[in-house]
């Protein structure tokens, strides 16, 4: 089991603005290679919040492509997801999943999204070691990340990401803008999760950072 997370943000940090205007911080090119990575995964994860504010449809879009779609997993414990949205109505064409914390809602099912439950923590957000391994379960061991700021925050509280694609943009939104990682609730720099850089690349005006876990 492995988890990416993918982060695209200003150069410090940010993934949009106060308003929420975050299209498009970077530019085509790590873009492009967005759509390369999520090709390379068993799934693209984000959290409900990302899904009712863009309602994306996170496949592969790449000139010529016609591989095989990742599938989509959404973090959403209370099923807020509506049977509406582009996932929900793809979801026989590419394997959507929801991860809840209680009983399927009939809606999504008849739509053809998957119900994951998992056991619910503080705030009634799903377990997320929970979620990794009835993910595994199901055959998605390469998890994509891409989901917002509370989202890697929680997956780098946890201790789960193996590995950083990292796209950061030159231009600088400021401390009011929303950040890319959430709280850690480090008190110590000593419990910090600490990541190696492996590789720096130039994709036009952006800078394409990897990491993985020291």
């Amino acid at each position: 089991m492995t988890v990416t997370l993918k982060l695209a943000t200003s150069l410090d940090g940010r993934i949009a603005t106060a308003a929420g205007e975050s299209r498009w911080i970077t530019g085509p090119q790590a873009r492009e290679q967005v759509h390369r990575l999520r090709a390379a995964h068993d799934a693209v994860v984000i959290g409900i919040e990302t899904a009712l504010a863009d309602d994306p449809s996170l496949t592969v879009r790449l000139p010529g492509y016609a591989g095989r779609q990742p599938a989509r997993v959404v973090l959403d414990s209370r099923q807020r997801l509506s049977p509406d949205c582009v996932l929900a109505r793809t979801a026989r064409e590419v394997p959507t999943y929801v991860i809840a914390t209680a009983e399927p809602a009939a809606p999504l099912i008849a739509a053809g999204v998957r119900i994951l439950t998992v056991p619910a923590l503080g705030e009634d957000r799903p377990d997320l070691k929970s979620v990794v391994q009835k993910l595994a379960n199901n055959g998605l061991s390469d998890l994509f990340v891409e989901g917002g700021g509370q989202v890697a925050g929680s997956f780098l509280r946890c201790g789960l990401v193996d590995a950083i694609e990292w796209f950061r943009a030159p231009i600088l939104i400021g401390g009011e803008g929303r950040p890319g990682v959430g709280s850690l609730a480090v008190a110590a720099l000593a419990e910090a999760p600490h990541f190696r850089r492996v590789e720096v690349s130039q994709l036009g005006d952006d800078l394409w950072e990897r990491y993985s876990r020291a």
